[in-house]
């Protein structure tokens, strides 16, 4: 199992998107909580959230750190509200849980890319290893408490998306 850590940027309509791409996950057993980290208070952020059973940190710190200090399981998926696992996902992220090591604690979703520019600057950067921790990726939770240093990412076969509406 393993927890989803969502941050807010764009508000409590794409926060209910991501959260309601999850459901599967849940009900498959490989999702087990969430928090939900917000820069700052919103009262419909909240509702969202505790409509969800998700934990709500409002926390100024931009880092995955304060998430990671909630979660109730090693393994983290961090998304950005309004992203969406695509098909498939569930069974790749089982997979690597299942194999993954605390010392290969940073793998990272694939994401598609809609116009050309975006295409080769995502084909540029996936050429340069990046240990950076990043909305599409499943880390290990000791990776984000600097208990242990990340590797180059592993790159996943699922891929994630935005919601057209979020960008």
């Amino acid at each position: 199992m393993l927890t989803v850590l969502i941050r807010v940027k764009q508000g409590p309509e794409a926060l209910a998107v991501t959260l309601s791409a999850l459901v599967p996950a849940v009900a498959a057993g490989l999702v087990g909580d969430a928090v939900v980290l917000a820069a700052k208070p919103d009262d419909v952020v909240t509702q969202v959230a505790d409509a969800a059973g998700a934990t709500l940190i409002v926390t100024e710190d931009p880092s995955w750190r304060p998430g990671a200090q909630a979660a109730r399981r090693d393994w983290l998926l961090c998304l950005d509200d309004g992203d969406i696992p695509q098909e498939g996902w569930i069974r790749v992220l089982e997979r690597f849980v299942g194999l993954g090591k605390p010392e290969k604690g940073l793998a990272r979703l694939r994401r598609h890319r809609s116009g050309l520019l975006e295409a080769a600057l995502g084909a540029v950067m996936g050429l340069i290893p990046q240990s950076s921790v990043r909305a599409g990726d499943l880390v290990h939770r000791r990776v984000l408490l600097d208990e242990v240093k990340a590797r180059a990412p592993v790159r996943l076969s699922a891929t994630i998306e935005r919601d057209p509406v979020f960008g």
